[in-house]
């Protein structure tokens, strides 16, 4: 089976002979969209941006005034 990737189907015609093979591609581009995901999941850099980000907070934080009012 010829695979047609990113392909737009023009499904409704009277003549579609194989619904399969259209849902077929369908499914292999969501496959590799999920693949493609995954792999930015698991990327490092990806998987930091929390540890980055709370170490953010942690230096933008207002520091607390300890002065006595008089």
């Amino acid at each position: 089976m010829s695979r047609h990737k990113d392909v737009n189907w023009n499904l409704p015609e009277p003549n579609v002979q194989s619904w399969e093979q259209a849902n077929t591609a369908v499914l292999m581009d969501i496959r590799d969209e999920l693949k493609r995901l995954n792999r930015l999941f698991h990327c490092t850099s990806f998987m930091t941006i929390p540890s980055k980000l709370e170490s953010i907070r942690r230096n933008t934080v207002k520091k607390r005034s300890h002065h006595k009012n008089k």
